[in-house]
């Protein structure tokens, strides 16, 4: 049964609101991005700690830890950059959450994506190094201007480094606004790795992030396929319909509902469960 979770800061800044809102729409599981106004690797132990009792009072969990690792330029000095994922690694434990978000990395503008592929490959390698043993999975997320933004680099980076806790998390609104058709070019080739999905689509032309279906992600047909081919893993809505932005969007709890009904809709259509 596919699990249904939710960026929940798109909800609000305050975390009694979020898990308030997901309670309404049947979500027990959040992926945890930031909340209190803090990104999730700001927090100090004794939020991380607050944040453990407030979920466990509620019966929710933390689906993954989606931490800005891998978004910052591929140029820039890797070594602080390190330290943070070893916080991630850590809020990660101490929350019980089984995986983190990772990106590889902005490219300067103009530049030949060609030429930072071996540097990429080398930092996600080192983040995957530094995970091992955690039992935590990495997911990769398309995000656009990164070196992975398009699914043959997304396959390049995953097939190259071939590990078992690297993976993708399928983004189609991303993909979308890097002039790609999802489905259609991109889902054969990244079906082996695709872990999680976020559900947020997009206009092609204006990248305009739309509610799930109304737009050219090809959500549709990726439901359809992910669900004959076997597919148990977790959708995460991140709506994006208020605010977007290099490090977070919002929604606020309307349209947050808004986007949840639509892919419930789409979910029921096709007969898929979640939970």
């Amino acid at each position: 049964m596919w699990k249904l979770s939710a960026f929940a800061d798109e909800i609000g800044p305050e975390l009694d609101t979020q898990l308030a809102t997901l309670a309404q729409e049947s979500i027990t599981h959040l992926d945890l991005r930031g909340v209190w106004g803090k990104n999730v690797l700001a927090l100090t132990d004794d939020e991380v700690a607050r944040i453990a009792r407030m979920l466990t009072e509620r019966g929710m969990r933390v689906a993954a830890i989606a931490s800005p690792i891998g978004k910052i330029e591929i140029a820039a000095d890797f070594a602080p950059h390190l330290a943070e994922f070893r916080r991630a690694l850590a809020t990660a434990k101490a929350l019980r959450a089984p995986v983190i978000r990772i990106f590889s990395f902005f490219m300067p503008e103009g530049d030949d994506p060609a030429q930072h592929r071996d540097e990429a490959l080398r930092r996600l390698e080192a983040l995957v190094r530094a995970a091992d043993g955690s039992g935590v999975l990495l997911l990769h997320e398309n995000e656009k201007d990164i070196y992975g933004d398009t699914p043959e680099r997304c396959h390049d980076l995953l097939r190259s480094i071939n590990s078992p806790i690297l993976r993708a998390v399928w983004d189609p609104a991303n993909f979308v606004q890097v002039g790609v058709q999802p489905f259609s070019d991109g889902f054969a080739r990244l079906r082996p790795f695709i872990a999680a999905v976020h559900v947020k689509d997009a206009l092609s032309g204006t990248g305009e992030v739309v509610l799930p279906g109304a737009g050219d992600g090809q959500i549709a047909e990726t439901l359809a396929a992910l669900h004959t081919s076997g597919f148990d893993g977790v959708f995460s809505l991140e709506p994006h319909l208020a605010t977007t932005g290099t490090f977070s969007g919002t929604s606020g709890p309307v349209l947050f509902r808004q986007a949840a009904a639509s892919f419930k809709v789409l979910l029921r259509e096709r007969g898929i469960e979640w939970a």
